[in-house]
């Protein structure tokens, strides 16, 4: 393999991409597939943001340009990658520049209601933050049910394992047979 390949897993707050990226992992480390995963939320965590990037963006593709170098002179050339927006069109040039260009994208667009968004995040935000996630998230989903490109797979959360939309994910990737997905339990 000589050109990278990432597999961006993105999705609203509470549809459940942290947890599917370890499990779209786990399959991956069972197939015996070579690979490096990034929660790209903590790329750009800092405050206050960065004079002149109110989005993060710079120092986001900064420190993924830095890792993935890091990985890259070890020989790893596939990354599972989780970020609410990873999916839309305008990160493709990030992922180009830090990972060089011609890498292969495969975007993955999890999806869920309002109702299971709501439960999942009122399980896990025990802070402060609760009602400004819950709005974050209805309008993520809104934003990226419209803009998310042309091939992107959508893959439904609702009612569902992990493992089960794991397998789903890895199907979409072709790193792996599709026999080998199928049966990891």
């Amino acid at each position: 393999m000589d050109h990278a390949e990432v597999l961006l897993i993105g999705g609203r707050a509470g549809v459940g991409k942290t947890t599917v990226g370890w499990e779209v992992s786990a399959l991956l480390r069972a197939a015996e597939v070579s690979h490096a995963i990034i929660e790209g939320d903590f790329m750009g965590q800092v405050h206050p943001a960065p004079e002149g990037d109110p989005h993060r963006a710079e120092i986001t593709e900064s420190n993924l340009t830095a890792v993935w170098a890091n990985y890259a002179r070890r020989g790893y050339r596939r990354l599972i990658y989780t970020n609410t927006v990873s999916v839309l069109p305008e990160t493709a040039g990030m992922f180009e520049r830090a990972m060089g260009a011609g890498v292969g994208v495969v975007r993955v667009l999890l999806t869920a209601s309002d109702v299971t968004a709501r439960e999942r995040l009122t399980g896990r935000e025990l802070g402060s933050e609760l009602e400004q996630e819950l709005e974050g998230s209805a309008r993520k989903a809104r934003l990226l049910d419209r803009h998310a490109p042309a091939g992107t797979v959508r893959v439904v959360t609702d009612g569902r394992s992990v493992v089960e939309i794991a397998r789903e994910v890895v199907a979409a990737t072709g790193w792996v047979g599709s026999d080998i997905a199928r049966r990891r339990s």
